[in-house]
């Protein structure tokens, strides 16, 4: 049966909304009820398109979710260069709803994993852990900076009650994390692998659900750590990274900066070295190395020392 595809142009207060089988657009709110009603609404074959915009599009997926109609988040580059190359030269909201319906008719685009209440519970104490973290990055600038005794003891004071904040944070993702059964026994399995730890453990199962479900190409893709090809002719451009989701790929390059010292991974990080390899290049490959590694260590339900990095 054909799949219908629904374009959805999601903005803090309202959703627009495009049939992309009849062209047919209308406007929502962006609320609980209105949601409800609309999921509700869907036949079975519907899969619904919208742009990846954070907090806001949040109720939308979660109304999906309780409804089980399928849906992707679409990264607003892909979608911004799609709509240029597709003609779709006017920017409004309905014209955008338009757009990402035609996007799902013509890509037909893999189906976004449900993230479940606990991951997501887990996802927002991490974000509020990264702005403690960065609050104290920046106090402590300020404490070199400070020139009057006075102002310093009172920085001083602030980046201890930082500190304690975070540490607190840092409590509570693990106290989520023991209490599922399932998120423990992910976590005890990352941690075997050299260069992860809690936070990055943590990370890894709240922003990529994909885990263990998806091939190493595909995973690393995902995360933004797959080398993309630039060649043209008999020209061969240098390979680089891009897109992905920014927060995974921050927390594998701080593994491997760790795991190049570990003999699983040192040997495969010198390697690159002695073939000409830049440092960052040789860390990003080492973090691509840790990701295909836990993703295999996930999929077959195995500990490190049974899986070859």
């Amino acid at each position: 049966m054909p799949v219908l595809y629904l374009g959805v142009d999601v903005s803090k207060e309202f959703l627009d909304v495009c049939d992309g089988s009849t062209g047919r657009s209308w406007r929502i709110a962006n609320t609980v009820d209105a949601i409800d009603d609309l999921a509700h609404s869907l036949t079975h074959d519907t899969h619904v398109i919208f742009e990846a915009t954070g907090v806001y599009d949040q109720t939308l997926r979660n109304g999906l979710n309780d409804y089980g109609v399928p849906y992707s988040r679409i990264n607003s580059r892909r979608a911004r260069s799609f709509a240029d190359a597709a003609g779709f030269l006017g920017k409004t909201d309905k014209v955008d709803a338009a757009m990402l319906a035609e996007y799902g008719r013509r890509f037909a685009p893999r189906t976004d994993t449900a993230i479940d209440p606990k991951r997501h519970r887990l996802q927002a104490l991490l974000l509020r852990r990264e702005q403690l973290v960065e609050m104290r990055k920046q106090e402590k600038t300020r404490l070199l900076q400070a020139g009057d005794q006075e102002i310093a003891t009172g920085i001083r004071d602030m980046i201890a009650h930082l500190s304690r904040l975070i540490r607190a944070q840092e409590a509570d993702i693990r106290t989520l994390i023991n209490a599922d059964d399932d998120l423990s026994q992910t976590d005890q399995r990352l941690r075997q692998v050299p260069g992860i730890g809690d936070i990055v453990a943590a990370t890894l199962i709240a922003h990529l659900p994909e885990l263990g479900r998806i091939d190493r190409r595909a995973i690393a893709a995902l995360t933004g750590v797959a080398p993309i090809a630039a060649d043209s002719g008999k020209h061969r451009g240098k390979r680089k990274i891009a897109g992905g989701r920014k927060s995974l790929r921050k927390a594998l390059y701080m593994a491997a900066v760790t795991a190049r010292k570990n003999n699983q991974f040192h040997t495969f990080f010198i390697r690159l070295i002695n073939n000409g390899k830049p440092t960052k290049v040789a860390l990003i490959a080492t973090a691509r190395k840790i990701l295909t590694t836990v993703n295999a260590m996930i999929r077959d339900s195995a500990d490190f020392k049974t899986i070859t990095p």
